[in-house]
């Protein structure tokens, strides 16, 4: 059933590189719990022990708050279609905006979305998988273009005006 790693193995990246969606967990101490369904084919993985995901403009920014205060994340795959298989990345997460340095290296590993904000640089310190049997399938039909319409009708001006707002 379950088992634990100390990092990613070949066939684990392999599994994450065939997902369209993942699940991203945050909190602080005293928050609630913050579950983030992620896709938009923004996560990569650098080395066994690192992931990254570039994360866009939409939602209420709690996982960058949550970061700040208690860097502990969690990312969650889920097998929808094939075997049947959870697979869970825990670890220390950091932040990258737009003007740090690392934000230049890091960004051209993405196709570039607009509204992109931040990217979160999560160090893997455990890997653990699950079964996954009770996980139904679904088929996959593509991505939603909603929120980069959105981004892009609001342009550079607009999505900035947006964050000072918050």
């Amino acid at each position: 059933m379950g088992q634990k790693f100390d990092a990613l193995s070949d066939r684990l990246i392999e599994f994450i590189q065939q997902q369209h969606l993942f699940f991203v967990g945050t909190a602080t101490e005293h928050s609630r719990v913050n579950i983030s369904p992620k896709g938009m084919d923004s996560l990569r993985v650098l080395t066994p022990n690192r992931v990254i995901w570039l994360n866009v403009t939409g939602s209420g920014n709690e996982t960058a708050g949550h970061i700040q205060q208690h860097p502990r994340m969690t990312i969650m795959f889920c097998a929808f279609s094939g075997k049947p298989m959870i697979l869970r990345l825990y670890g220390t997460a950091s932040v990258i905006h737009q003007n740090d340095a690392e934000w230049h290296e890091l960004f051209y590993l993405f196709d570039p979305l607009p509204g992109a904000r931040q990217i979160f640089d999560l160090n893997i310190d455990l890997v653990q998988t699950s079964c996954g049997m009770a996980v139904p399938f679904f088929d996959y039909n593509g991505e939603r273009e909603q929120l980069n319409n959105w981004a892009e009708k609001k342009g550079l001006q607009g999505l900035k005006t947006i964050g000072e707002k918050k």
